[in-house]
């Protein structure tokens, strides 16, 4: 049947070897669910519902994508997508998180009828590759900094931020800061050292050398800002799915603006659309599904299994689901079929019963893989030709604005306007695709308007 359903002898692969890939890659990619109820729970959702959604949008969309492309890749809550949602949309713009779970589901509706045609392949072409290399750099410091927000590591001050003072309130704010640098380093050198799984293991030795630090009294928790680090063991509560499933049609329309919304929507198909194809062709290449042109042949499944998972993340309560480069991991350890996938998908899957550990998780021991997964999207940099300033330039103001303007939209806004400006005015027009002057201008009514 398996031999059947996923053609293991044509793929020169067997049983055992795509099991083990499979848990290759959940090992790789589960500290997501630690990672997407902290994040999330910022905007005011709760942690056990964000848990069980993800669990189950990553089960789905992985499972789409074993039995729809046959591919080895697996789904989840897409880093920088969550912060996006969580610190952009939530945050900055005011939005509801109901109202941020609508426009994901919109994204996801809007990507199936893209997917169902060359539309998507289409806009993915429109883009400069420069640009698209950008955006994944960019990101990579955006999450960078959230991660040492959200350790107490940056602190605010006069100069706006600071190196937090580790001896001020040293039991609370500086020895949580202190164990999220130790978990940072952790992490590094087990990724360096190719131990799989390096990243969650990160997070669990960050988590108890807390939990020992309690125990010998340098951590206190105070039980208002900083809580006891020791889990409790107990049942999931699987009634608080309640709580986020099928809310993003709950929100008033007469609250929302439309324009905005719609560039919100604009947003998050824009980040979703070039990481999830980036990351496709990427792990494909490694894995020697590409044709002699570069060419994925079961690109359209592959993108329908993403879209999927979007929209039904959205209903179920969390942020856009897309396709992890953390795939990689299972590729590398031969994975080439949906057995993979398949097998990634079951575990999460199970997961859901231990949702009480990974909502416990502190906030300074997830800190370190958003540090972490913020290089491995920087280390894009180096495809960046800086040869061409009419690239070059417009990269690095994508850049340089998603950290700093704490926005991952107007990164992307200012890289397309620049673009589109400094290409126009310098005389090579003819490098500008007639779509991007269409979301130049769209982002410029932005501006003006909102």
């Amino acid at each position: 049947m398996l031999e059947k359903l996923f053609k293991l002898k044509e793929n020169k692969t067997n049983v055992k070897t795509e099991i083990t890939a499979g848990l290759t890659t959940f090992m790789t990619m589960a500290y997501i669910l630690a990672v997407n109820p902290d994040v999330l729970g910022k905007a005011g959702m709760d942690g056990t519902a964000v848990l069980l959604a993800t669990c189950i949008a990553s089960f789905i969309g992985t499972l789409c994508m074993a039995l729809m492309a046959n591919l080895p890749f697996a789904l989840s809550a897409g880093m920088g997508l969550n912060a996006f949602f969580t610190y952009t949309v939530v945050l900055e713009l005011g939005y509801t998180w109901q109202t941020a779970l609508l426009a994901v589901f919109i994204e996801g509706i809007v990507f199936i009828i893209l997917s169902l045609t060359k539309v998507r392949e289409a806009l993915f072409d429109c883009i400069p590759l420069t640009l698209k290399k950008a955006v994944s750099v960019g990101i990579g410091l955006y999450i960078c900094f959230i991660g040492l927000q959200s350790a107490g590591i940056v602190a605010d001050s006069s100069t706006l931020v600071t190196l937090v003072s580790f001896t001020d309130s040293f039991n609370t704010t500086g020895i949580c800061a202190l164990l999220a640098l130790i978990g940072v380093l952790l992490i590094a050198v087990l990724y360096i050292r190719n131990i799989k799984g390096s990243i969650l293991i990160g997070i669990l030795g960050t988590w108890i050398l807390g939990m020992i630090c309690q125990a010998i009294g340098l951590y206190q928790p105070d039980n208002v800002s900083y809580f006891s680090l020791f889990p409790t063991f107990e049942m999931t509560d699987f009634s608080k799915l309640g709580e986020t499933f099928g809310q993003c049609f709950n929100i008033d329309f007469n609250t929302v603006g439309i324009f905005n919304f719609i560039v919100v929507i604009f947003s998050f198909l824009f980040v979703d659309l070039f990481d999830t194809l980036g990351t496709l062709m990427g792990v494909s290449a490694k894995a020697g599904l590409l044709d002699e042109n570069g060419k994925l042949a079961k690109i359209k499944p592959a993108l329908m299994a993403d879209a999927v998972a979007t929209t039904a993340g959205a209903v179920l309560g969390t942020s856009t689901t897309s396709t992890y480069v953390e795939s990689a991991s299972g590729v590398a350890a031969g994975g080439r079929t949906g057995l993979t996938s398949l097998t990634t998908a079951v575990l999460f899957l199970v997961s859901m019963f231990f949702a009480p550990i990974f909502v416990a998780v502190p906030s300074f021991a997830t800190a370190p893989a958003l540090i972490i997964v913020g290089f491995l999207m920087f280390c894009t940099v180096t495809d960046i030709k800086l040869d061409d300033f009419t690239d070059a330039i417009p990269a690095y103001l994508c850049i340089i604005a998603m950290p700093l303007f704490y926005s991952i939209a107007d990164g992307i806004a200012f890289g397309v306007i620049s673009f589109v400006v400094i290409n126009l005015v310098c005389g090579k027009h003819k490098k500008i695709n007639s779509l991007m002057y269409v979301l130049a201008v769209l982002f410029i009514l932005k501006y003006i308007f909102l």
